[in-house]
């Protein structure tokens, strides 16, 4: 079967029922389907592999998890994850990455050499509250029930943060956060890619 952006022009409420709809139909039938979607959650949670794919390129193959947890590339890291993985430029020094005014570590298997120009990427769901890290002011805070969005402007760029937990921020308020480094991501500036 071939879906082409099915499910665009429906409500969200009624979106999700025929995800869900379209996805015990695939189950039952076990039929190979091609689901052709803009839509990152749809991709997500209705593929067994999904094929990124930019201006006619394919830039990823692989399970959701897999392109989720290890992005091949800057392109592909933006787009799987919702809200979107925060990318900020830096440059590694001394086994760290200097990035907005905080040294952050280098992630595990980081293949990024001393004077190199990276990308470093964070999950918003990856940050903590902390002593030092990147620090900035409390743009927007976004409560949505079962978790907090937390937009934080630092430098002249925006980094978003999710929190699980119930949060008493306010605009305005200074904030410093830290990212789970065994979650984060060093992409190569000049190339995009995934240096690991």
């Amino acid at each position: 079967f071939l879906f082409d952006e099915p499910l665009s022009n429906l409500d969200a409420k009624l979106r999700v029922q025929m995800r869900t709809e379209i996805k015990e139909l695939h189950q039952r039938l076990k039929t190979t389907t091609v689901y052709v979607t803009h839509d990152q959650i749809e991709a997500m949670t209705m593929a067994d592999k999904i094929v990124v794919m930019q201006s006619g390129r394919i830039e990823q193959v692989g399970a959701p998890l897999e392109l989720y947890d290890r992005p091949a590339n800057v392109f592909v890291a933006s787009f799987i994850g919702s809200p979107a993985m925060n990318l900020i430029d830096g440059k590694v020094s001394g086994g760290m990455v200097d990035v907005a005014g905080a040294r952050l570590a280098l992630p595990p298997g980081s293949t990024a050499q001393d004077g190199q120009e990276v990308v470093y990427g964070i999950r918003p769901e990856t940050f903590r509250v902390a002593a030092e890290g990147l620090t900035g002011s409390i743009a927007v805070v976004e409560p949505t029930g079962s978790e907090t969005h937390v937009v934080l402007r630092m430098q002249g760029r925006e980094v978003t943060a999710v929190f699980r937990d119930r949060v008493s921020f306010r605009p305005g308020e200074s904030l410093t956060l830290a990212p789970d480094a065994s979650q984060s991501h060093i992409f190569d500036k000049a190339t995009g890619q995934r240096l690991a």
